[in-house]
């Protein structure tokens, strides 16, 4: 039911978050909602596009709620379950954000998930023409707007490495050198993802991955960094 609406309530539970925190960030017009018949009503295509633009800018609490909330029960290694090793490349040949969309297509591609790639590469596009995925620290999630079950498989996650970086519209300025492709079947497995990537992503991880001689050690740290959390508190 992709435009359904929550009350406020509804959405603190969705999110797991506080729900006196969700009203003042409503008064505040930090969240896109609306008052009807003077109840806070949130629109769900609005609220997964507010997430997949701001979830970095959430804190680690936030962050840590909304990738709880979003996961299933039993669902606890998601990036382990959805990396495949052929999905990780160290030296991906893309020097200009257009080049970048299509060979994360590519790698995608080598997992034989991608039932339309060129599905998948005008949803990639279409998604960086709303706003960059890029993120500070030179990192980039890029996904569709909306999770592609009729073009992919199964949910996927490509990692990729540009060596010398390139431009994709970071907020701080700096060039993009890390990248992650997240392709998920429904909007809650989309959100999981991308939280749980915030939170591994928030570590030294992007300065080992940067390090890694060759794709096997990239995907031993991936992996490495999300049993942490999962074996955390």
């Amino acid at each position: 039911m992709p435009f359904r609406n929550f009350t406020l309530e509804e959405l603190a539970r969705h999110i797991g978050m506080d729900a006196r925190i969700v009203r003042k960030w409503a008064e505040k017009g930090k969240l896109p909602g609306h008052m009807i018949g003077g109840e806070w009503r949130f629109n769900r295509a609005q609220l997964l596009d507010w997430l997949q633009r701001d979830l970095h800018t959430l804190d680690e609490a936030h962050i840590r709620n909304l990738e709880r909330a979003m996961r299933s029960e039993g669902d606890d290694r998601i990036i382990a379950a959805h990396l495949a090793p052929e999905a990780v490349d160290l030296n991906l040949p893309a020097r200009s954000r257009p080049s970048l969309l299509l060979e994360l297509v590519r790698l995608a591609e080598r997992t034989g998930l991608v039932y339309d790639g060129n599905e998948l590469h005008a949803a990639l596009e279409e998604r960086e023409a709303l706003a960059s995925t890029a993120l500070p620290r030179g990192l980039a999630f890029p996904h569709p707007r909306r999770p592609l079950a009729y073009a992919v498989a199964e949910p996927l996650v490509c990692l990729a490495r540009v060596p010398a970086g390139l431009p994709f519209g970071a907020p701080d300025g700096r060039l993009t050198d890390l990248f992650v492709l997240v392709c998920a079947m429904d909007d809650r497995q989309h959100l999981g993802l991308l939280a749980r990537l915030a939170m591994m992503f928030s570590t030294d991880l992007p300065d080992r991955l940067r390090a890694a001689e060759d794709a096997t050690e990239a995907l031993g740290l991936m992996l490495e960094t999300e049993a942490s959390f999962v074996a955390g508190p």
